[in-house]
């Protein structure tokens, strides 16, 4: 049985999801793929990992990092797994690229090269948005992409890291919007 729990948020509201002991689910409402690994039938309940869980998310949209993560049970595949593990790794305020990530596993599998646009899918269909920060993911020339909660989120989460400067280009038109 799973269960959820709503947020409000500076940008919109949140269903968080969990187990009964981890999180495994974090979605802006009506982003893409919400709710994508939720059970059919949950029901919504206060449990602990949804205190930590937003007490994670009070202290992250106060423009702090939160110092902690919340017990999470990445549903998904090993692939996008150990994406979403590197993706962990990107400190508050920075981001990376889907090539730097795609380079790192491939190093990791002994590959001379791994597709971006297997990572990108990955990257899009986080199922733990925010506290797994896809936001801070980013294109080729520090180019902006989309985002599943959309890319107006991504702008603004990136704004109050203080990690969306002048060489990072927001798009006007096309794809990523």
């Amino acid at each position: 049985m799973d269960y959820t729990w709503h947020y409000k948020s500076p940008l919109g509201g949140i269903t968080l999801a969990s187990d009964g002991e981890a999180l495994v689910g974090l979605w802006f409402d009506r982003q893409k793929y919400y709710a994508d690994v939720l059970d059919a039938e949950h029901q919504e309940k206060r449990l602990p990992v949804f205190e930590d869980a937003c007490r994670w998310l009070d202290i992250y949209f106060s423009g702090k990092a939160p110092g902690f993560t919340p017990k999470l049970n990445m549903r998904t595949s090993s692939f996008r797994k150990r994406v979403w593990e590197i993706i962990l790794t990107i400190p508050f305020g920075q981001t990376m690229t889907y090539g730097e990530i795609s380079a790192q596993i491939a190093k990791e599998k002994g590959m001379k090269q791994m597709s971006a646009q297997a990572v990108g899918g990955a990257v899009g269909h986080n199922s733990i948005s925010l506290i797994i920060p896809c936001h801070r993911v980013v294109g080729t020339g520090d180019r902006l992409t989309g985002y599943a909660g959309g890319i107006d989120k991504k702008v603004r989460l990136l704004q109050m890291e203080k990690a969306l400067s002048d060489k990072l280009s927001v798009p006007k038109k096309g794809t990523a919007l």
